[in-house]
């Protein structure tokens, strides 16, 4: 009987791309569970892949023993004495491309990223749905031999809150709507006295739990915390691994085209997610969502969207493109989800 293959799948950063790397895992231990994983990504992302079998973690020291080139040669003397045969890089930046350099005579495929497509979809040449991010990891198994398919995932079960996090959000029967208000850019954030309204109009019904990070965004939530019941700040409270029983637990998440959006799909949950100078086109839509479960910023108005891929570019008058999402345009999709749930 031959041994089983061992594959060693890259994905270092950032948050969003690792979680969205892990519905992706999930498929392909379900349709290859002789297949033993070894994922290369950062400790802090070490919680995203508790629930996926035979997957190990492995995590890099890169602002240490593993920094820099000789770094990166002793990281892949460390990799190869774990009997790797083959490599999913679903990164592809110049320190997998190093890494690659030195598992010469190995099979490694590499994620394409679409550049010239999403250059394209930018400077307004085209205006499509680009293959998504989900499927071009996905492309890196199927390159290796793999016919992964996404469709029909199974997710896991939601967690049973420790005593600690039970004794914050405190028990009901309402329920749990996800906020998390932040993103890595301003330019991809609802305006926050639009998303005000949103809190104090679903939290009359609902229990709001609200989630982000940094003193400053803690601040901000902790005032609307303050201002209206059945709001509760998590940010700052919680490990990761808490924060990831909460979401699993939630109802419905709303989030923006950020990290925390991902985490909630790759956990089977419901997101609503707000696209401000950014679009679902790039493939970057959270995993297994209708297509009406993003809300988008009105094109007619604000004809150059999507003015960047990542959101960091963009004219300065179209830093609030989102206004024109309505706060009663989101609360009714919720209200719509929360209703149909099963």
């Amino acid at each position: 009987m031959p041994k089983p293959k061992h594959i060693l799948v890259i994905r270092l950063s950032a948050m969003g791309d690792v979680a969205m790397s892990v519905p992706v895992l999930r498929a392909f231990i379900q349709q290859y569970p002789n297949v033993k994983v070894t994922v290369l990504t950062r400790e802090f992302f070490k919680p995203f892949f508790r629930d996926l079998k035979n997957v190990t973690i492995f995590s890099p020291d890169l602002n240490g023993k593993h920094k820099g080139f000789l770094g990166l040669y002793k990281l892949s003397k460390e990799l190869k004495s774990l009997g790797i045969d083959e490599v999913a890089d679903l990164h592809n930046v110049l320190r997998t491309k190093i890494i690659k350099f030195f598992f010469f005579g190995k099979t490694f495929k590499q994620i394409d990223k679409g550049r010239e497509e999403k250059k394209a979809l930018v400077v307004g040449q085209i205006f499509e749905q680009l293959k998504t991010t989900h499927e071009r990891y996905a492309d890196v198994f199927r390159k290796l031999g793999y016919t992964i398919n996404l469709s029909n995932s199974n997710f896991p079960e939601q967690k049973i809150l420790d005593q600690s996090t039970q004794d914050l959000i405190k028990k009901d029967n309402k329920n749990w709507i996800g906020i998390a208000p932040f993103a890595q850019y301003q330019s991809k954030m609802y305006p926050l006295d639009l998303l005000e309204r949103v809190i104090f109009e679903l939290s009359k019904s609902n229990k709001i739990l609200l989630f982000g990070g940094g003193k400053k965004e803690i601040k901000i939530l902790n005032a609307f915390q303050d201002k209206y019941s059945n709001v509760i700040n998590l940010a700052g409270k919680l490990s990761l691994s808490q924060e990831l029983d909460v979401i699993s637990n939630l109802d419905v998440m709303l989030a923006m085209d950020s990290g925390n959006a991902h985490i909630a799909a790759m956990l089977g949950k419901k997101v609503v997610t707000i696209w401000n100078v950014t679009h679902p086109f790039a493939g970057f839509s959270p995993f297994n969502q209708p297509e009406d479960y993003c809300l988008l910023s009105n094109r007619s108005q604000f004809p150059l969207i999507p003015t960047s891929i990542y959101g960091n570019k963009f004219p300065e008058n179209y830093k609030e493109a989102s206004r024109t999402i309505a706060p009663d345009t989101v609360i009714k999709k919720i209200d719509f989800i929360l209703a149909n749930n099963k």
